[in-house]
């Protein structure tokens, strides 16, 4: 079969799988504290341990795992553009965000790049690998805290009956980007336009959505399902 089928395919019923994940932490000390933990544990083995995203991104391929353990605030590189690269070459990768950041953009930047969880480094260990389990099963966890920030956005924001925010083609287009995960160097560099230029669209898009931030901004949109068209 070929190494490029789903894991489930691979290896048989979730509870007899041997779950392969890498690491990407710039920090060494959690960094091989947590292979130590995978490689201790039954039933999980790491496959590689990168402490930037680009040596990651570099490396992975070579042996690819199920699932990634990505922090989000490493050097250069950010595990939240890094996480969208890695989905975009391998789609079927399931990664997951572990980081010191609980704030609503940095979460909604990690998920809508394509992050299946996002979890907290305070994690117990016991929880951290019945959560590698719980994403492979097909899940998406998630810290407590986390969890309840992404309710607490989408409860907020509610779409009119017709939602029409008369958005230029530009701002919409920019609006999906973001969604997709984009920062402002990579959404300029989508439209062909300055970072400066998109932050003048972005002020348009805020004050047409009645919003003050990037993630209120793709909550909203999201809900109002203005990035569909």
């Amino acid at each position: 079969m070929s190494d490029k089928a789903p894991a489930s395919e691979r290896y048989g019923s979730a509870k007899s799988i041997v779950i392969k994940v890498a690491i990407i932490e710039d920090q060494r000390d959690l960094r091989e504290g947590l292979q130590m933990l995978i490689n201790g544990t039954v039933g999980y083995q790491c496959t590689g341990n990168y402490r930037s995203m680009e040596d990651a991104l570099y490396h992975i391929g070579s042996q690819l795992p199920d699932v990634v353990l990505v922090d989000i605030g490493l050097p250069k590189m950010q595990g939240d553009e890094g996480i969208r690269i890695l989905k975009e070459r391998y789609p079927k990768l399931l990664l997951v965000a572990l980081t010191v950041y609980d704030d609503d953009d940095q979460i909604f930047s990690a998920l809508c790049a394509g992050a299946s969880g996002y979890l907290l480094k305070r994690t117990p260990p016991s929880e951290l690998l019945e959560s590698l389990r719980e994403v492979m099963s097909g899940g998406a966890p998630m810290s407590p805290e986390v969890a309840s920030r992404v309710v607490a956005l989408f409860r907020e924001f509610h779409p009119p009956q017709q939602a029409n925010y008369h958005l230029t083609p530009t701002e919409t287009q920019l609006l999906k980007l973001l969604v997709q995960g984009h920062h402002y160097k990579t959404a300029a560099a989508a439209l062909d336009i300055s970072v400066n230029t998109v932050k003048f669209h972005l002020q348009n898009i805020y004050q047409k959505l009645q919003v003050h931030s990037k993630s209120e901004a793709v909550a909203k949109a999201l809900r109002s399902r203005l990035a569909d068209s």
